[in-house]
């Protein structure tokens, strides 16, 4: 595979924040690959504007007009037309199927707002702070049909503050996920480099 680099297709829900870290670490000369697409599911999405910024199509299939097999069927279509090699979740808040995973088998790479095992799931800044933790974070996983699991990739803590509200720390754990996405993509470019 030599310097080549790694061809991403991008799923996201909402505001891109993780995929304009992604884009900015390549413009940055940070990671070594290419964003070809980025599919989003919610037509009010904000991640449209962060993907013309950085002149990365952008392409809507509203999850509402598909079961979860046709959407993913959709998604895998679109990556093969974009010769997308590795699919990174965004902020993508949609469970998959066989139908993505069994396409891109080991290559699908989700991001999820707490310290894996713990917390899987939706809701999970809620969760932690529901449960009382002291310590939450976000963790960066090749993504297995069970939700929420599979190989982990990298992770980042993030003390709970007392006051800490959910938006307050989400905010905090979005910081870390910029940085360890990026980190586990550059991770996944170094191991396919060899």
């Amino acid at each position: 595979m030599g310097d080549s680099p790694l061809k991403l297709g991008i799923l996201a829900s909402g505001s891109g924040s993780n995929f304009e870290a992604i884009a900015e670490a390549i413009e940055n000369q940070q990671l070594n690959a290419q964003i070809q697409v980025v599919i989003y599911n919610n037509p009010d999405a904000k991640v449209v504007l962060r993907a013309q910024k950085f002149g990365v199509p952008a392409v809507l299939l509203n999850h509402r007009n598909y079961s979860r097999e046709e959407l993913d069927a959709e998604i895998v279509k679109t990556f093969r037309e974009s010769n997308v090699d590795w699919v990174i979740m965004a902020g993508w808040m949609r469970i998959v199927t066989p139908v993505l995973l069994d396409a891109f088998p080991e290559k699908v790479i989700n991001i999820h707002p707490s310290l894996l095992p713990s917390f899987p799931g939706i809701r999970a800044i809620e969760q932690a702070l529901k449960a009382g933790v002291k310590i939450t974070g976000c963790t960066v996983h090749i993504a297995h049909l069970e939700v929420d699991s599979g190989p982990i990739l990298m992770q980042a803590a993030v003390p709970i503050l007392a006051g800490d509200t959910a938006e307050t720390l989400h905010a905090r754990i979005q910081v870390q996920e910029h940085k360890i996405v990026v980190g586990a993509i550059a991770l996944l470019a170094a191991r396919s480099a060899k």
